[in-house]
């Protein structure tokens, strides 16, 4: 039997937390949700299991489309980091964020001109019993894989 759960946020460790909470917010129209987080403490040390003096900053933004009670993007950047693998979308864990956009040419030149990376090309296709789909990868400014969608 499950246990009773509710989805609350997605967290994404950034280089530069407020530069990319603002592609965020300028791209998809994620809301900040305040306060601005800046942990600091041993308690750090309990939770994420790293060593040394930890110290995190950021804040959730609010994810379009499911209202003020919706699910967050929280981003935090770590005043230690380790070295990111390079981007791939089989990359064991969790590969991407995906957004329904009603123009995906459209979504994926705004990702572009706001600092995102082609990762690959816009593919559209039938699956039986659900639809058209049209869909692209792309990455953010630092490398997040991000799927934009629009199911027809």
């Amino acid at each position: 039997m499950p246990i009773r759960a509710k989805y609350t946020h997605t967290n994404i460790v950034a280089k530069d937390w407020r530069r990319l909470a603002k592609f965020y917010e300028e791209v998809f129209g994620c809301t900040p949700i305040p306060p601005e987080r800046d942990y600091r403490g041993p308690w750090i040390n309990d939770v994420t299991a790293l060593l040394g003096e930890i110290s995190l900053a950021g804040m959730h933004l609010r994810l379009p489309g499911h209202g003020s009670q919706g699910p967050t993007l929280e981003i935090f950047e770590y005043n230690q980091q380790a070295e990111r693998p390079s981007t791939a979308a089989n990359m064991p864990g969790f590969a991407h964020i995906a957004f329904h956009v009603d123009d995906v040419s459209a979504a994926s030149s705004a990702v572009l001109a706001a600092g995102g990376h082609e990762l690959g090309k816009l593919h559209s296709m039938h699956v039986p019993g659900a639809g058209m789909i049209t869909l692209i990868y792309l990455t953010d400014p630092e490398g997040n894989i991000i799927e934009l969608q629009n199911w027809s």
